[in-house]
């Protein structure tokens, strides 16, 4: 029986399963199972083996015109591509009856080879039913979840063929030159994606049969007893397993071509033939042309081909806690899968977490969400001291290349870098995205950047427009499309710069100056604003924001923000619509969400951004045009102090200067500006660390430059972000910094050292060493700094994060007097910069003799301050 059968000799109808008998007479499979437990192995969980380096994973196809959809591939190569309309047609004078009996002799023909396949197909189908029936045993031969692996497909694609064949040959030995049998063709064409996943499955099948036949005696037996005979020209006289018949037979061997050759113009069947040809040429040209080999994915249940859209890491909150995922959008399916731990020398594989079909994914509105989970927040001040510390060993690394270092140290300082830039990865991120299961069930993410939020949300929304079906993968295709996932991701790293290779850029370090001018394209109009973002540490933060232009549809900002920039490759700018409803809240983060009118990206290049002068460009988002100017500062130039050369003003003049000036201890502008902050920009989220409007801060200081009498009106209409960073521009423009050239080595000692009570005494010992102007400004600041870090839970400003915008503003030397001190000007958080940023948090966090104590002491205040 399923000797011959195997073999294709046995004549068509003349057996079917349960109707077959073993030679011993007894209904076929007496003699293939052994039930004694003895002879059985049931090592299901082994993970298969992996095939010796250079081994065939595919199975051998016919080369024969008839047989081989890779010669139509080579044929579409080399120019001779397939045409849907034939050369020889009858339409062009070709004996319409000579043609018809050609039509004839060519589906003849085509029915026999297609009676011999399905008897090929069938035979191999023979073992999975009593292979099943075993499986619900106490003793299987094989479990249910290797049969559907070893067996994915060939039940599909031999129904596919039966059925066609069935519906073909009556029309056939019938013959009428008028009958239609073209929609045959064109159902068949469109059915025959199947081969896709057939072809995916193919390796796993392969090496579970191997597998299986090592460990399983019964099905040792039974895959002898199938194996059939290669090919003349193969240099191997078996295959394993008869896994390559369904592949033996393809959509390059039904006849489209030779058809349409010989069916006239004006027939029916003749526009059917042309699609089925064009679904076939399409079908071919996804399998065998180089066209994105990462892109094409397995195929979708209802066998069309399922590509990758969009893959990344991203934070999710799972139980409580922060996990790294690997998230995979296919064209009807988000996936989220872990990537495994292996050995060393062995391919990495990826786990599957969960999956959720498009048609069924849901993204709730911001007043249906549920509260988040409560999840442990890491306080700003430890990312920030994670971020020095990884600066720190990376400049560690950078001295141990330039002084030749042992390998080894190297190494060992990278893989510490790598694992503190994946704890800032993981905890950094506060962004939520939520998507739902319409089953009920719920996924949260945590991102970093709104840009990114966007992007996936409409990416997601994109294919969810297509007429998508729900479904439930079986174990076999979950396996398959979570085994596939290695080769088709597009984002293979875990994004933290440990990863990147020496050679590629390290990014910019230093300002960006960037203006936002204005934007077109709105169909109505909107209240419209913009915030930019840039990368940092392996991820994009938010660094400045455009005022709200009301009530139009070409906003003109026209507002110039400074940016710092720390290793950033990338500049974000995102547009939104003012949100002024209440009601709309989102209860995972509280906040009124503004809608997303467009988004774009560019890069950062050093070399058209490092120029004096003001480059201007226009970004386009989503039939949005945004008209923006940048120029950048390299770190060391911005590290300049430059004197005044007018000593009239207060920028760039000495402090001692200013205060005689005005006869009072601590500078007007001092003054005026943290009285603003404090009346109404103490609860304003990131104050100080948001930049404000560059052509708002010049104003201001012109203003405070020339004594304007119209200050303090002017101070009242400002932006609140614009007076504080005037403020911090006033410190930082002093021809010395505010603790002073002299005693910043001092400084620089004291901070280091371990001993608590020998630091204070240093500590306190330089503080009443400074000057009086200095020290009072200074004290006069450090108070005001302490009460708006009281607002933290509202201004998210702690001490941290304000030390970390003053310390060195208040504390980097003068350039004659720093080049003993800095470090590379490429390393932002240079051993310097900690240092600078530690002193200042150190009197904040011991506080000396406050500022209201000395204000009590007459000999240092006159009565006007």
């Amino acid at each position: 029986g399923p000797r011959y059968r195997t073999q294709g000799q046995l004549p068509a109808g003349s057996c079917r399963l349960g109707q077959l008998r073993c030679t011993c007479g007894d209904p076929w499979p007496c003699c293939y199972f052994n039930y004694g437990a003895d002879e059985y192995d049931a090592e299901g969980n082994e993970e298969p083996k992996a095939l010796p380096e250079g081994s065939e994973t595919m199975p051998y196809i016919d080369e024969s015109p008839t047989m081989s959809p890779q010669l139509s591939a080579r044929g579409q190569e080399s120019g001779d591509s397939v045409s849907p309309t034939p050369t020889d047609g009858l339409g062009t004078g070709v004996d319409a009856g000579k043609g018809l009996e050609m039509r004839k002799l060519v589906l003849s023909g085509f029915l026999a080879s297609e009676e011999i396949y399905i008897n090929q197909l069938e035979a191999l189908l023979l073992p999975m039913k009593p292979l099943k029936a075993t499986a619900t045993t106490s003793q299987p031969v094989l479990t249910l979840q290797q049969i559907e692996t070893i067996f994915y497909k060939i039940q599909d694609i031999y129904e596919i063929h039966k059925e066609f064949y069935d519906s073909l040959c009556p029309k056939v030995q019938q013959w009428d030159s008028n009958v239609t049998m073209g929609h045959l063709f064109q159902k068949l064409a469109s059915q025959l994606g199947v081969y896709k996943a057939f072809v995916d499955n193919y390796k796993i099948a392969l090496e579970t049969a191997e597998k299986c036949s090592q460990s399983n005696y019964q099905f040792q037996k039974i895959s002898e007893e199938l194996k059939v005979k290669g090919p003349k020209d193969s240099k191997e006289s078996h295959t394993s397993v008869t896994m390559e018949v369904p592949l033996g037979r393809s959509l390059a061997s039904v006849p489209f071509q030779d058809l349409l050759k010989h069916t006239p113009a004006d027939h029916p069947d003749y526009p059917l033939l042309q699609d089925a040809l064009r679904i076939s040429q399409n079908f071919l040209s996804s399998i065998n042309e180089d066209i994105d080999p990462r892109r094409t994915a397995v195929t979708t249940p209802k066998g069309e081909t399922r590509q990758l859209v969009k893959d990344g890491f991203l934070v999710e909150l799972s139980e409580g806690s922060r996990k790294l995922r690997h998230v995979f959008l296919f064209t009807d399916v988000l996936l989220c899968a872990k990537l495994k731990k292996t050995a060393v020398g062995k391919h990495q594989q990826y786990d599957c977490k969960w999956y959720v079909p498009l048609a069924d994914l849901v993204f709730p509105s911001p007043e249906e969400s549920e509260h988040c989970p409560q999840v442990h927040v890491i306080p700003d001040h430890e990312l920030e001291d994670m971020k020095m510390k990884i600066s720190a060993i990376k400049s560690e690394v950078q001295k141990e290349k330039a002084n030749k270092g042992q390998s080894r140290a190297i190494e060992r300082l990278k893989k510490k870098m790598f694992e503190n830039e994946f704890w800032l990865l993981l905890n950094s991120p506060a962004i939520p995205f939520r998507i739902h299961n319409r089953n009920g069930k719920s996924y949260l993410f945590l991102l970093s950047s709104d840009y990114e939020r966007s992007e996936w949300r409409e990416a997601i929304q994109k294919l969810q427009k297509k007429d998508l079906q729900a479904f439930v993968l079986s174990s076999v295709e979950l396996q398959v499309l979570t085994g596939s996932c290695f080769k088709l991701r597009t984002v293979h790293n875990i994004p933290v710069t440990s990863n990147k290779d020496d050679d590629e850029s390290p990014g910019l370090y230093g300002f960006l100056h960037v203006i936002v001018h204005s934007a077109k394209g709105f169909k109505q109009s909107a209240n419209l604003y913009c915030t930019l973002e840039v990368d940092s540490f392996g991820y994009f933060v938010s660094k400045a924001k455009t005022r709200v232009f009301r009530d139009t549809t070409e906003p003109q900002w026209n507002e110039e923000f400074e940016i710092e920039l720390e290793g950033s490759q990338s500049l974000r700018i995102l547009c939104y619509e003012k949100c002024y409803d209440k009601t709309k809240l989102n209860k995972d983060n509280n906040e009124i969400v503004d809608k997303i009118m467009g988004k774009g990206q560019i890069q950062l290049d050093p070399q058209a951004v490092q120029t004096k002068n003001w480059h201007m460009d226009v970004i386009e988002m989503n039939g949005i045009k945004v008209e923006f100017s940048m120029k950048f500062t390299s770190r060391d130039m911005s590290l300049k102090r430059t004197p005044s050369k007018k000593q009239t003003g207060v920028f760039g003049v000495k402090i001692s200067v200013v205060t005689k000036r005005e006869r009072s201890k601590v500078p007007y502008i001092v003054r005026q500006c943290i009285e603003e902050v404090e009346k109404r920009g103490i609860e304003e989220v990131g104050i100080y660390r948001i930049s404000g409007v560059a052509t708002d801060i010049q104003a201001l200081k012109a203003v405070f430059d020339a004594n304007n009498k119209d200050i303090l009106v002017m101070l009242s209409d400002m932006d609140i972000n614009a007076i504080a960073g005037t403020l911090k521009l006033y410190f930082r423009e002093l021809p010395e910094p505010l603790l002073t050239d002299r005693l910043y080595p001092a400084f620089m000692e004291g901070i280091a050292l371990s001993d608590p009570a020998a630091k204070e005494n240093c500590m306190m010992h330089l503080l009443r060493s400074l000057p009086d102007p200095n020290l009072i400004t200074f004290l006069f600041l450090l108070e005001h700094l302490k009460r708006v870090a009281e607002k933290e839970p509202i201004n998210k400003m702690s001490l941290h994060n304000l030390a970390t915008v003053f310390g060195p503003t208040l504390l980097r030397p003068s350039e004659g007097e720093s080049k003993g001190h800095l470090t590379l000007a490429s390393d932002i958080w240079s051993h310097d910069v900690m240092a600078q940023v530690q002193v200042l948090l150190y009197y904040l966090q011991h506080p000396p003799i406050s500022f209201t104590e000395l204000k009590r002491n007459t000999l240092y205040f006159s009565t006007d301050v």
